[in-house]
C-alpha cells in the first residue's frame, strides 16, 4: 500500500471542493467586471508619468466611487455621526502607529525599503499640498472605501462568508497595487486594506471607514510622514 495515495486523493478532493465552493457561491458578474476595471484603472494610475500621478489617482477615484454607489444602493444612505468621527479618527491613529513601526522595520530589513518609501512620499512634490489634501480627503479616500470595502468586500462576504470574503477583498486590493512595481507600496496597501477590511468585517459603518481612510491618508502623507526625509 502506498501511503501517499490517500494524501494525493485528499488534496485533489480539497481542490475540487474549494473550486466548487467558489463557483456555487460566486458573486454577480458585475463584481468581477468592476474588479477588472479597477485593475485597469490602477495600471493607468501607477504606470503613467509621476508628475500627473494625482490627476490620474483622482480620475480613478471619480470612476470607482460612483460604480460602488450604483451597484450598492445602501451606500447612498451613508451618513456621518459623531460615533463615526470618533471611531474613524481613533482607528486612523492606530493604523498610523502600525505604520510607524513598519516604516522602521522596512528600512532596516529590505534592501530597497528606504528608496521605495521615499519614492512614495516624493509624490507630494508634484501638486500643492492643500490640493493633494483635498483630493485625498474628498475623492480618493472616500472612493476607495466605497468601492473596495463597501462594494467588493460586501459582495464577497455575502458570497463566501465574512472571513473568506474579507481575505479575498484584501488580496484584491493589494493585488491592484502590483502594477506600481513598488514592493513596499504593495505591502503597505495590503496591510491597510486588511486593517480597514477587518473593521468592515466587524461591522464598522462606511462613514467610519471613510473618515478613517481620508484622515489617515492626509495625516501620514502630508502632515506627519512616518519618517522625515533627508
Amino acid at each position: 500500500m502506498n501511503p501517499a495515495l490517500p494524501l494525493r486523493g485528499d488534496s485533489c478532493n480539497s481542490r475540487i471542493f474549494i473550486m466548487d465552493f467558489l463557483k456555487r457561491n460566486a458573486p454577480a458578474p458585475i463584481v468581477w467586471a468592476a474588479l477588472a476595471l479597477a485593475f485597469v484603472l490602477f495600471g493607468f494610475t501607477f504606470r503613467g508619468p509621476r508628475k500627473q500621478f494625482w490627476q490620474r489617482m483622482t480620475y480613478t477615484g471619480a470612476a470607482l466611487g460612483p460604480i460602488a454607489l450604483a451597484a450598492q444602493p445602501q451606500l447612498r444612505k451613508t451618513r456621518f455621526t459623531w460615533t463615526d468621527v470618533i471611531l474613524g479618527l481613533s482607528s486612523a491613529g492606530v493604523l498610523y502607529a502600525i505604520f510607524q513601526v513598519a516604516d522602521r522595520v522596512t528600512r532596516k530589513i529590505l534592501p530597497g525599503g528606504a528608496r521605495d518609501i521615499d519614492a512614495i512620499y516624493g509624490l507630494d512634490a508634484y501638486r500643492p499640498k492643500q490640493e493633494i489634501a483635498a483630493r485625498l480627503a474628498f475623492i480618493i479616500g472616500p472612493a476607495e472605501e466605497l468601492f473596495w470595502r463597501g462594494f467588493i468586500q460586501e459582495r464577497f462576504m455575502n458570497a463566501y462568508g465574512r472571513i473568506i470574503g474579507t481575505g479575498m477583498a484584501t488580496a484584491a486590493y493589494g493585488g491592484a497595487h502590483l502594477v506600481a512595481g513598488n514592493f513596499t507600496l504593495i505591502g503597505a496597501a495590503t496591510v491597510a486594506g486588511a486593517f480597514w477590511g477587518g473593521m468592515a468585517m466587524l461591522g464598522a459603518t462606511p462613514g467610519t471607514l471613510i473618515i478613517s481612510h481620508a484622515f489617515w491618508d492626509v495625516f501620514i502623507f502630508l502632515i506627519a510622514p512616518t519618517q522625515e526625509r533627508q
